[in-house]
């Protein structure tokens, strides 16, 4: 199998956290210049590729300023800094719960994004945790929604990053979360839910449809009180999207806070902090695939329904 050659490094730094844009002119196409085929790729506004050429922005692997006459090179590699859009700031820290020269476990909060993504590119965990330690080549294992806090596994050496992905890929880190939802005295738990999970780009929710199963979650009640809430343990087998909130929600206990289901909810303005979905990454345990240590990291979080529910209700 032929390896495909690595892309040059970057010859922009970063800002505020964030990479710059890389793209690589891909072959064939009608594109006589580089300029042509960004304007096209980008679809931004009306001047913005003619503007960012005009300033210099976009650069070659030189770092020295394209051309925006230049041809169009099939393999080529180009970088700009896309415009940081204007942010909220999420108003709780990420906190480390372990460090050392390979990785380091950061406990997200609900409401910050693990990597920058659509809207939310300086405010997330990967930007600020770069900025904070100091690690401008941090990458993220795995992701966790937004909407979920917890356990995050990030990188410190981008080569070594494959071999941590790959684990959580053969299902080989073993995930706990907790979540806070309704107490139903009729659900038989512990039970083990297995259903085929499809999330259609571009539709907010995820849906359970006829099929071969491709999520699994082990679902155990930890506790339950009087006022109708529980706290459960939830164990992941699989990693599809929103998975634990389907299961959930299929087996007639929604999460508390959660903005998609049972039903899609308009969403509040981006600084409302209140009421954030109770569902938390509790634990991570894998065998490092660098030292070979056997690592078990535990959130000290705890979920705002069930510690403060009064607190938590008034939002």
């Amino acid at each position: 199998m032929r390896r495909r050659t690595p892309p040059p490094p970057a010859p922009l730094p970063q800002r505020r956290g964030v990479d710059p844009v890389r793209v690589r002119l891909p072959a064939g196409g009608p594109w006589a210049t580089v300029r042509e085929h960004l304007v096209e790729r980008l679809a931004a506004g009306p001047g913005v590729v003619d503007g960012m050429f005009e300033a210099g922005l976009v650069v070659g692997a030189d770092g020295r300023p394209v051309a925006p006459d230049a041809a169009y090179v099939p393999g080529l590699y180009v970088w700009f800094h896309r415009e940081l859009p204007e942010e909220v700031e999420v108003p709780f820290p990420v906190e480390v719960v372990y460090r050392d020269e390979h990785i380091v476990v950061a406990d997200k909060p609900h409401f910050l994004a693990t990597t920058p993504r659509g809207r939310h590119v300086a405010e997330t965990a990967l930007a600020r945790l770069r900025r904070e330690l100091g690690l401008p080549a941090l990458t993220a294992a795995h992701r966790l929604d937004r909407l979920t806090a917890g356990l995050v596994l990030f990188t410190v050496r981008p080569e070594e990053r494959g071999a941590y992905q790959t684990l959580f890929r053969d299902r080989r880190v073993r995930k706990e979360y907790e979540a806070v939802a309704p107490y139903d005295p009729g659900l038989a738990l512990p039970a083990t839910v297995r259903s085929r999970i499809v999330k259609e780009r571009g539709v907010l929710t995820a849906r359970e449809v006829p099929g071969e199963p491709n999520a699994v979650s082990r679902v155990e009640l930890i506790e339950h009180r009087a006022d109708g809430l529980a706290r459960y343990r939830l164990v992941p087998g699989t990693g599809q999207t929103h998975q634990l909130r389907v299961h959930m929600n299929a087996l007639g206990v929604p999460i508390l806070g959660d903005p998609l289901y049972p039903e899609v909810t308009a969403p509040g303005p981006p600084d409302d902090f209140r009421r954030p979905l109770q569902l938390l990454a509790r634990e991570l345990e894998f065998t490092d695939p660098v030292t070979g240590a056997r690592h078990r990291f535990r959130s000290p979080r705890t979920l705002a329904a069930w510690t403060s529910p009064e607190e938590w209700g008034r939002g």
